[in-house]
C-alpha cells in the first residue's frame, strides 16, 4: 500500500495517478471525506486526516510500503516559520509512530542554502526528517513551470507580463508538476537505505523571455516580459496583503543571484514548457 498526501493538488494527484497506472494499491490522505470520493471511485483507499492531528495521520501512514509527503505551501509565513515547524513536527511524529517502509518527501532546489529565504521551510523539514530511522528520499524539484499560471491573464490582456525573475534572459532551472509526480511515484517503488537527495529539472532551463515567446506563439500575439524593479517588491507584496514579504523577496533574489541552485547533477524531466503553458491556457 502506498500512501499519498496532497492529492487535491497537482503533484500529489500526479503521484497517485502514476501509482495507479502501475497497478499499485493506493491510499490517499484527504482532510475532507467528500474530496476523497473521486479517488475512491478510482479504486483508492481513503484516509481522512490532516497535519494538525497526529493520531489520524499516523493511522493513515501505517502499514504502508511507501509514504509520499508534501508540506502544504505557505507563501506568507510568520517570522521564524512557526506554522511550518508545527506541521513538520506533526508529520515527523506520525511517521515515527507509523514506521512505513520508506518515505519520499518533496523538498526544493536550494534547500541547502544558508541565506534566509522562503525555501528554508523545506530545509527545516529535511533537517527534522533526517533524524528519523527510516529510508527517506528528499526530492528537490526546480521552480515549477506551473507558476506561470499568474502570467496568463496579463499575457492575454495587454501582452506585458511582470517578471520577478531577472535578468529576463537568465536561464532558470524549471520543472513541470507532471514530471515531479511521475518521478516521485518511481522513487516510491525503488529500494534504498538511509537518506538520499534526488534533484530534478527539465531538459532545458527556461528564461523569462522563453515564457513570453512561447505564450506569444500559443496566443498568436505579441507578448513580452517586463522586469519589476526589486526596490518596489516589498510595497507591492504588502499591497497584495502579505504581512511578511521578506522571505519571498529573499527567495527571488536567490534565484536571480544564483545562490538558490542544485547541489549535484539533477535528473531530467520530459515535459516541455510549451506543453505546460498550453495546458494553463486551456483551463
Amino acid at each position: 500500500m502506498y500512501t499519498v498526501m496532497g492529492v487535491t493538488g497537482q503533484v500529489g494527484a500526479e503521484v497517485a495517478r502514476n501509482l495507479l497506472a502501475a497497478n499499485k494499491r493506493v491510499r490517499v490522505v484527504v482532510r475532507d471525506a467528500e474530496k476523497g470520493k473521486a479517488w475512491a471511485a478510482k479504486g483508492c483507499e481513503v484516509a481522512v486526516a490532516d497535519a494538525n492531528d497526529v493520531s489520524p495521520l499516523a493511522a493513515a501512514f501505517s502499514d504502508s510500503t511507501g509514504v509520499f509527503i508534501l508540506l502544504p505551501p505557505n507563501f506568507d509565513p510568520s517570522e521564524g516559520f512557526p506554522e511550518a515547524r508545527y506541521i513538520i513536527e506533526n508529520l515527523r511524529a506520525a511517521l515515527e509512530t507509523a514506521k512505513p517502509e520508506k518515505v519520499v518527501c518533496i523538498s526544493t532546489i536550494g534547500a541547502q542554502a544558508h541565506q534566509p529565504n522562503l525555501l528554508n521551510q523545506l530545509q527545516i523539514l529535511e533537517q527534522r526528517f533526517d533524524t528519523l530511522d527510516l529510508p527517506i528520499t528528499f526530492l528537490r524539484p526546480a521552480w515549477f513551470m506551473e507558476n506561470s499560471l499568474w502570467d496568463i491573464e496579463p499575457a492575454k490582456s495587454n501582452g506585458v507580463i511582470p517578471s520577478f525573475l531577472q535578468p529576463l534572459d537568465k536561464p532558470v532551472p524549471m520543472i513541470a508538476t507532471a514530471d515531479v509526480g511521475k518521478v516521485s511515484a518511481e522513487l516510491l517503488q525503488e529500494s534504498w537505505h538511509g537518506k538520499r537527495i534526488v534533484e530534478l529539472e527539465s531538459e532545458q532551463q527556461v528564461t523569462p523571455n522563453d515564457i513570453a515567446a512561447t505564450l506569444s506563439e500559443l496566443l498568436d500575439k505579441s507578448v513580452k516580459m517586463e522586469a519589476v524593479p526589486s526596490d518596489t517588491w516589498e510595497a507591492l507584496f504588502r499591497s497584495q496583503g502579505m504581512k511578511n514579504p521578506h522571505p519571498r523577496i529573499q527567495m527571488l533574489h536567490g534565484f536571480n543571484e544564483g545562490w538558490i541552485r542544485f547541489e549535484g547533477i539533477p535528473r531530467k524531466g520530459r515535459v516541455e514548457l510549451k506543453e505546460v503553458l498550453a495546458a494553463l491556457l486551456s483551463r
